[in-house]
C-alpha cells in the first residue's frame, strides 16, 4: 500500500513539475508579447532568481557540504562548462526561440534534442540503434518537418529565426543532459543546477550587461518573472527531482512529456495562439518519439 502511495505521489509530482515547465514557457511568451523586456534580460533574471532560491534551500537542507564541488579543481571547471554550455545555453536558446514563435512549438522543437543524446550514446558505445528507437528519430525528424513546414516543402510556417534558435535549443538540450553526468552522480543534481543557475545567470549578466537594458516592468509583468522564478524553474525542478526519486529516471521524464502539451494547451487559451492540425501532429509525432526512446532507456537499465 504504501509502495502504491509513494508511486502515485511520484505521478502526481511529476505532473506538476512538467506542466510548470510548460506554463515557465508561456509567463515567457507573455513577457515578450507586452515587449517588457529581452529574451537575454528574461534568462538572467529566470537564472539567477532560480540559482539564488536553489542554493538557499541547499544550504539550509546540506549545510557546507553544498559547496563541496568547489574543493576540486576539475569537478570545479566541469560545473563553470556546465553551466555556461549547459544551463546558460539551454536557457537562453530557448527563451529567444519563444520570442520568435510560441511556446508550444519551442518546447515540441527543444525535445529533439533526444536524439542527438541518443546518436551521441550510440557513437559511445559503438552500435546502431535499436528498431524503437529508429523509429523514434523518423518521428522527431517528421515531428519537425511538421511544425516548421505544416507538410509543404519549399514553405515555412514559422520564420527562419524560429526554426534556428529552436533547433539550437534542441542541441542546447543535448549538451545540458550529457556535460553534468559524472558531478550529478558525485555530488547530486541539486548541487549543480543551483550552481550553475547562479553562474550562468552571473556570466549571461554580464556579457549581455542586463543592467543596462531598457525594460518596462507593469505589475502583471512583475508578477509573471516571480512565477517563472519561483514555480517554472526552481519550483518545477523541485517536482521534477522528488517525482525521479518515487519513480526512477525513466518513468518521470516520461511523464515529464506533459510539459509540450501543457504549453501548447495554455499558450492557446492564455494567450489565444493559432495551432493547425499539423502543430498538433508534429507534437504528438516528437512526444512519441520521446516515449519510445524512454521505453528503450528503461529496458537497458533492466536488463
Amino acid at each position: 500500500m504504501k509502495k502504491q502511495n509513494n508511486a502515485a505521489r511520484g505521478m502526481l509530482v511529476t505532473l506538476m513539475g512538467g506542466i510548470l515547465w510548460g506554463f515557465s514557457g508561456t509567463c515567457g511568451q507573455y513577457i515578450f508579447q507586452q515587449e517588457a523586456a529581452s529574451s537575454q534580460w528574461v534568462t538572467c533574471v529566470r537564472m539567477l532568481g532560480a540559482g539564488v532560491v536553489l542554493i538557499a534551500l541547499g544550504l539550509a537542507k546540506q549545510g557546507r557540504s553544498y559547496a563541496a564541488v568547489w574543493r576540486d579543481k576539475k569537478d570545479a571547471a566541469g560545473l563553470l562548462l556546465f553551466a555556461v554550455l549547459g544551463l546558460m545555453f539551454s536557457q537562453y536558446t530557448y527563451m529567444t526561440a519563444i520570442s520568435y514563435s510560441n511556446s508550444g512549438t519551442t518546447t515540441a522543437l527543444q525535445c529533439t534534442g533526444q536524439v542527438l543524446v541518443l546518436i551521441y550514446s550510440c557513437i559511445l558505445v559503438r552500435r546502431w540503434p535499436t528498431r524503437l528507437e529508429s523509429v523514434g528519430v523518423v518521428l522527431a525528424v517528421g515531428g519537425t518537418f511538421l511544425l516548421a513546414t505544416h507538410g509543404k516543402l519549399g514553405n515555412l510556417a514559422i520564420s527562419p529565426l524560429a526554426l534556428a534558435w529552436g533547433m539550437a535549443s534542441a542541441l542546447s538540450l543535448a549538451l545540458y543532459t550529457l556535460l553534468p553526468v559524472r558531478l550529478i552522480k558525485k555530488y547530486g543534481s541539486t548541487v549543480i543546477t543551483g550552481w550553475g543557475m547562479l553562474i550562468g545567470g552571473v556570466v549571461l549578466s554580464a556579457a549581455t550587461r542586463m543592467w543596462a537594458q531598457p525594460v518596462h516592468l507593469t505589475p502583471s509583468v512583475l508578477l509573471t518573472l516571480a512565477v517563472v522564478v519561483l514555480l517554472g524553474t526552481a519550483g518545477a525542478y523541485s517536482l521534477y527531482l522528488e517525482g525521479v526519486a518515487c519513480l526512477g529516471a525513466v518513468k518521470a521524464s516520461m511523464i515529464a512529456c506533459s510539459e509540450p502539451v501543457a504549453a501548447m494547451v495554455i499558450s492557446a487559451v492564455w494567450l489565444h495562439t493559432r495551432f493547425t492540425f499539423c502543430d498538433v501532429l508534429g507534437v504528438a509525432a516528437i512526444l512519441s518519439m520521446v516515449l519510445l526512446i524512454a521505453r528503450e532507456n528503461g529496458k537497458k537499465q533492466r536488463q
